[in-house]
């Protein structure tokens, strides 16, 4: 076997050059993919040593590739094979045949719209569709550019866009949807995430009452069939 160069043998040290603050709270209900949830916003604090010169000319582009940590899995390891939750979770696939936060090196990378930037004591660019969860750790950002990365006719595997659920709320969910002043944003954001079915592929009891973590609230939602009932909201208390 040839021998690998030393260079094959470093060990390279990534930093982040900011952090994601993201509604999403926990991984349960957390979108499986970037762009599943438009409504769902987020904005990346770059670190101070990362001023206005490193983003000049980043806002003449619509959408930003965003690499991170799956900081939320390295304690977890990786795994050789995965069972992706689009396949029931019965088929394994090999790890690098899958976009799952179970990998060597915890790293991910979404496209995200640049919603806009601003500049104060520090650089902040918010960003909508987003698939990560709060504190993520960003390491690069890169502008996707359509001309090259977009490639319509690609074959995708058993990655293909799943059935929306449809999703009501009950009278008392709604009420309190008023009674606590949460506007339309946040309203949108529960019937997107709910819609795409959060549940994992093994637990389809139509009885249980799942509890998701969002912003600062519990949305509490059971599923029958292709319908997901909100049946109401409380203010999160951490345990």
């Amino acid at each position: 076997m040839r021998e690998l160069s030393s260079n094959h043998q470093q060990e390279w040290l990534i930093t982040p050059i900011g952090y994601i603050h993201s509604p999403y709270k926990q991984k349960f209900g957390l979108a499986r993919q970037p762009g599943l949830v438009p409504a769902a916003t987020a904005r990346i604090d770059l670190c101070p040593q990362f001023n206005a010169d490193c983003i000049r000319g980043l806002e003449e582009y619509d959408y930003i590739w965003v690499q991170f940590i799956f900081h939320a899995t390295v304690k977890e390891g990786w795994l050789p094979l995965i069972r992706p939750p689009k396949l029931g979770g019965k088929e394994k696939k090999g790890v690098f045949a899958t976009r799952s936060p179970h990998r060597p090196n915890h790293l991910g990378l979404s496209l995200l719209k640049l919603e806009r930037i601003s500049i104060t004591d520090h650089v902040s660019i918010y960003v909508s569709g987003i698939d990560l969860l709060d504190q993520t750790p960003v390491v690069d950002i890169k502008p996707y550019l359509p001309f090259v990365e977009a490639k319509e006719n690609a074959a995708g595997s058993y990655a293909q866009p799943r059935t929306l659920l449809n999703v009501q709320w009950s009278t008392e969910a709604l009420e309190q949807l008023s009674l606590y002043g949460l506007n339309d944003e946040f309203y949108q954001l529960v019937n997107q995430t709910l819609s795409q079915d959060p549940r994992p592929a093994h637990q389809h009891d139509k009885n249980k009452i799942y509890v998701m973590h969002l912003a600062d609230w519990d949305i509490l939602f059971l599923v029958d069939s292709q319908v997901v009932v909100v049946n109401k909201l409380r203010k999160h208390v951490e345990v």
